[in-house]
Formats: C-alpha cells, structure tokens, sequence
C-alpha cells in the first residue's frame, strides 16, 4: 500500500479515463446486497494520533466513490490500496469493485480559546468524539447500497474504551438506520477507566472516566434516577443508550453533548448554585438531537436550561420553592442580555430564553385549559430532530394551541427580525 500524490494520481485518472465516466444505466439497478465497512481504531498515544484503518468489503462496487473534506481536518498521511485524488481540500476515494482500504492519521488534541481541551490523547487516557478522528463523508454508490458498518479498537496494554455504542464485545455494531452510509460518531473513552454502568427507564447508561480522578459516577447516576424518568415521560421515545465520558485537566472546564453521549469535566457541579446542572442540561440536548440555524441558538439552549431546571423540580432533587426562586434569579439574569438572537447563545441571552419560554409554557396551559404545555413542543421537537428554526418552532406551537402564541411574536423576540429571512419579515 503506497501513499499516492496528486500529479500521479491525477495522471492515473487521466490514463483511466473510465474511472471518471458517470455511472451507467447498469448502476442504476438497485443493488442487490449492501457493501460492508470496518473501522480499526488505533490510539497512538506517544504521537497524539490515532491510526484509522478503514476496510470496504464489497462484491459488485455498489460503493463508487467516498468523499470528505480537508479544512480545518487533522487528517494527514492518506495511504490506499485503489485511487485517491485530493483536489480543492477535499480527498475522493474509489475503492476497487471488490472493496480496498484507506488509511490516515489523525491528530486528537484540540484546544479551545479559553486554553481548555475538549479531545485530549495521552499515555494515560484520551477522550475525544469519533467526528474528531474519523472525518464525515458523502458517498456515490449503487442505487439502494447501504453500508453494513463495524469498528474495532486496538488499544495499548490495559486499556478500555466506551462510545455510543455498545463496546461489550470486540466487532463494535455502528447502526444508523436513518443513513445509507452509518459512520462511528459520538464521544469516546479510551485508556484505564473506571466504568458504572445502570438501566434507567429504558436507557442503558454507561458513566466513564480515567481511574484516579475524582469523577462522581455514581453520584451521576443518582442524579439521573431522579431526572431521567422525567424526561422520558415527556419524550416520544426514551433514549436507547447514553454514554457519559468525565476527566479533570486539562480538559475543558464545561460540559459538551454530542449524538447519544456527553463530556463532563468532574469539576463542573451536579447541580449549581443556580439549581441548575450542566449534566441535566446536556442530557436535553441529546434527547432534542436537534440544533438551530444561525441566530436562533436559544431556541436550543433555552429549552435544554429550561428543563434543567423542570427536570430537577420534578424529579424532587430541588424543592418547589427553590425551583421558583431559580426562574427569578433567570429573570434578573436575564436583563443584562442586549439581544435574544445571535449566532451563538451567551449565558445572559440563555436566561432570557428561559423566560421566555417560561411564559410560553404559561400562555399554552392558560389557552388550552391545561391539555398543552411545552412539554409537547419539546417531545415535537425531538420526533423532528434536525435543524430548528423560528418558523419551526412557530408553527410547532401554532399546530398544538390551533392559533399562534403571543409569546413568540417576532416583536417579543429582542434582536431576531434580523436573522429572518426576508421572505418572513
């Protein structure tokens, strides 16, 4: 297997013109089997890499090309046994009719501006998401291929792992049935961990961190026997597995979600001050599984602090009254927020997001005569998934209420007739 350049390769190409040709009228025909793909995973801890090894296995090149792009990718030493070509920062490969590998390295350590880690590898323990190793990638393929995908882990002496995905045997299960092409994704743990595992309404939950840190995993654990059977009360579906990686320095002091697991630093609180709990906060985020389009970042953080909050009176772990007094420290909080819109949500713009979704949980119950509440917005907002947008949200609510709700009128929202399209101002 040999590294390819990009003057052979693209003297390959033009020698094998065919390669190139748009696919016949052949490809057209639904395949009649899917194609298989192998991730190997392999910590290089000395290095701050991690090798990938990627196998297709395939019987009639259902799998025609793979592309991913360069920017902003710690992706560096491609190698392939079938043809790569890497052009304007992204790399196309086209594996051979029976399949082939593809091979690189990717570095892990990524510091954030505050100087904080949120990937780290060292010879002890790395935390990092499989989108930090394993760049996502579109695919061209026979019509009706899908990928039969796996990874495995080939990991120094002693060590473990956790990921989204069940890693209880060594031919890890990467199952998507939403996508034709399933990739690895979400946080991983890798290194001496200490693990605690727990069934909790249906959710099979996995806490990990380094051992020798003082990670609360079963403090975790109680915190979500009081929240989680809330939350899945509220839920269309309860959540089939969450994963929870947690470490001290030098990782970033905060708490970050990804798809079905979270990172925690073991510093944060449980619960803060504030009554709110950055654990409960994230655990919303991966319920809702749905991110906002430019400007309307509180329509996602809002909801997530919102139920910290909710979930926690709920559950008893704060008392009724506190639960009162923590809205009204938000209100206050929440003066200081010059705008609700804005690419990405400060702690003030959040706290005005709560407010309002507290009156619009008020002005959904009054309305109603108590039959909607958000709770439907939020189980709404969780069967859609995807990207939410004020317009979303808008007519999530005006199909719950038959009319639309004051509380979302664009003139009750400070800063957001500017982030609307014009066709909507």
């Amino acid at each position: 297997m040999n590294c390819i350049s990009r003057s052979l390769l693209l003297i390959c190409l033009i020698t094998c013109g065919a390669c190139g040709v748009p696919a016949s009228g052949t490809d057209t025909k639904r395949a009649s089997s899917g194609y298989a793909v192998h991730y190997t995973i392999s910590p290089q801890p000395s290095d701050n890499t991690v090798a990938i090894e990627m196998t297709v296995s395939q019987t009639n090149g259902q799998l025609r090309e793979m592309s991913f792009s360069l920017t902003d990718s710690s992706v560096s030493g491609l190698q392939t046994d079938g043809q790569l070509l890497i052009e304007d920062d992204t790399a196309y490969w086209r594996p051979n009719k029976d399949g082939g590998r593809l091979t690189w390295l990717s570095e892990v350590r990524h510091q954030r501006g505050d100087g904080g880690y949120d990937a780290w590898l060292s010879p002890d323990w790395g935390i990092f998401r499989a989108e930090d190793i394993i760049p996502r990638a579109r695919t061209r393929t026979l019509k009706g291929a899908s990928s039969e995908t796996s990874m495995s882990f080939d990991l120094p002496h002693k060590w473990t792992v956790v990921s989204e995905y069940s890693t209880l045997t060594d031919n890890i299960e990467v199952s998507h049935p939403d996508r034709r092409f399933a990739q690895p994704r979400g946080w991983i743990g890798v290194g001496q961990l200490g693990i605690r595992r727990e069934t909790i309404s249906g959710t099979r939950i996995a806490v990990a961190a380094p051992e020798g840190q003082s990670a609360r995993r079963m403090d975790m654990l109680a915190l979500l026997n009081w929240t989680l059977p809330e939350l899945s009360a509220v839920l269309p579906d309860s959540i089939p597995r969450l994963t929870i990686v947690s470490a001290g320095k030098p990782m970033w002091r905060g708490g970050l979600s990804a798809p079905a697991s979270i990172f925690i630093h073991v510093d944060r609180p449980l619960i803060s001050e504030n009554a709110t709990s950055t654990l409960v906060h994230e655990i919303v985020h991966v319920a809702m599984d749905a991110s906002a389009i430019d400007g309307f970042d509180w329509i996602v953080e809002g909801l997530a602090e919102f139920y910290s909050l909710e979930l926690l009176q709920r559950g008893g772990a704060i008392t009724t009254r506190r639960y009162k007094r923590a809205l009204e420290k938000q209100a206050e909080w929440s003066k200081d927020a010059k705008q609700l819109c804005a690419s990405e949500s400060s702690g003030a713009a959040t706290a005005l997001a709560v407010v309002t979704y507290r009156d619009l949980d008020v002005e959904l119950r009054e309305k109603s005569g108590g039959k909607v509440s958000l709770d439907n917005v939020l189980a709404e907002i969780s069967r859609a998934s995807g990207k939410v947008s004020l317009l979303s949200l808008q007519d999530i609510v005006t199909e719950l209420l038959q009319e639309p709700a004051a509380t979302l009128y664009i003139d009750n929202l400070p800063g957001c007739r500017k982030f609307l399209p014009a066709s909507e101002t």
